[in-house]
């Protein structure tokens, strides 16, 4: 119960947020309502209890870096894709898997990988040098879907994507694409997209048994390896871990490059900026994870506020990087913030597109350095011209654009003659 000494958070009236939504309103427009007026730690209802938005970076530290343990994950909306892969795994189970996996994608463990993805971006640059010369309309947001799930296949199973895999795990895509209007019933969310988690399923299971008849080196390989050690690492968890993989190491990394062309094609006068940057301004307006919920397991106070145990909490990476107090001009596209003398902010948690703390995102390394590799070999060689861009975003695990990128290329200023 709030006391004299710690208030209430703030809360948006509920007359105000049920009129927002008769008026169609959706969760982003309502959260942006929620900062705006009542500041970097809010309250709103959607049920008969209050939801706290936190975007203030020393609440977002408090919540994420500080206290996880006070602030836990639930049962996550994609669970019904990743099942207990190390993305909604929680309590022992994941510090085990994260455990495993981390040596993976950080430090040394990513060197193994770099000649991989090195490989996958060559293919990738080979294939647009085609469409160069061909003059031929392609769509940009399928490249770069292809170019991250084969480079994270190669990660997962030491070889190349092939046409089979590529055509099935397409399913991977329909099912991420689809949980925004998929039923709140777990059951019936799965019954709605029941073929797509077979085919899904059967291609996992496929590159299972494949791995096993190999030594090709691979996350795979070390996931089975771990398997043949610990019980809990059944053909289910492997699965659910693999999935989890291509999710996480496709969707966003495509995502992120998709927006990063559509930026470019508006503010042309950034794409001679260090590639780095032009990744880490499109991170900070369209970050990989934009949305962080939490749910706290006791009572806490947080910038004087009380939040009981009980409370589901939103910290929004989305909003935090577009808070005009810490961002000068924040909707506008400025990859100078992140280079030597830019105008980022100090604080830790004003940027964290991967997310903070203990469950910030195991493969931040491995996300970077595939965008920079791919855009090294990219941005001299071409410049993109869309036929069209997408008027809107959607807002599902990651934010993407919201219709296809139908593009053409030309020469770039550092292209061979």
């Amino acid at each position: 119960m709030a006391t004299e000494a710690h208030p209430a958070v703030p809360e948006l009236p509920v007359e105000a947020v049920e009129q927002w939504r008769a008026e169609g309103a959706d969760l982003v427009d309502l959260l942006t309502r929620a900062q705006r007026g009542l500041g970097g730690i809010a309250a709103f209802r959607l049920g008969p209890t209050p939801t706290v938005l936190v975007t203030d970076p020393a609440a977002v530290q408090h919540v994420l870096g500080r206290h996880p343990d006070r602030y836990v994950k639930r049962s996550h909306r994609a669970r019904m894709l990743v099942g207990d892969g190390v993305l909604s795994a929680t309590g022992d189970a994941w510090k085990r898997q994260r455990r495993l996996l981390q040596s993976q994608f950080t430090g040394t463990g990513m060197r193994r990988y770099e000649q991989r993805i090195a490989e996958a971006a060559r293919r990738t640059a080979d294939r647009w040098a085609g469409y160069a010369r061909s003059g031929e309309t392609f769509d940009l947001g399928e490249e770069m879907r292809r170019f991250a799930l084969d480079t994270i296949w190669r990660a997962l199973t030491g070889h190349p994507l092939d046409d089979h895999a590529e055509s099935e795990l397409r399913a991977v895509e329909r099912v991420v694409a689809a949980m925004p209007a998929l039923p709140t019933d777990a059951a019936d969310a799965r019954d709605a997209v029941a073929a797509d988690l077979a085919r899904i399923d059967a291609i996992a299971q496929a590159a299972i048994d494949a791995a096993r008849g190999s030594e090709a080196p691979g996350v795979l390989r070390v996931l089975l390896d771990a398997g043949a050690q610990h019980p809990e690492y059944t053909d289910r968890l492997i699965r659910d871990e693999l999935v989890t993989l291509l999710v996480a190491g496709h969707e966003t990394t495509a995502t992120t490059l998709t927006w990063l062309y559509l930026l470019l094609d508006r503010h042309p006068e950034a794409r001679t900026a260090d590639p780095q940057a032009l990744v880490s301004e499109t991170l900070r307006l369209y970050p990989a994870a934009w949305m962080l919920p939490r749910h706290a397991v006791e009572d806490d106070v947080i910038a004087g506020h009380h939040i009981p145990a009980g409370t589901d909490v939103l910290v929004c990476p989305y909003l935090t990087h577009r808070d005009p107090a810490l961002w000068p001009d924040p909707e506008q596209f400025d990859p100078t913030r992140f280079t030597p003398g830019g105008t980022r902010p100090a604080h830790l948690a004003a940027y964290f597109p991967f997310g903070l703390g203990a469950r910030a995102c195991l493969g931040t390394q491995f996300a970077l350095r595939e965008t920079t590799t791919l855009l090294e070999l990219l941005l001299p060689a071409h410049t993109v011209t869309f036929r069209s861009t997408p008027t809107r975003a959607a807002y599902s695990i990651t934010v993407r654009p919201d219709g296809p990128t139908p593009a053409v290329l030309s020469r770039g200023a550092g292209s061979p003659e």
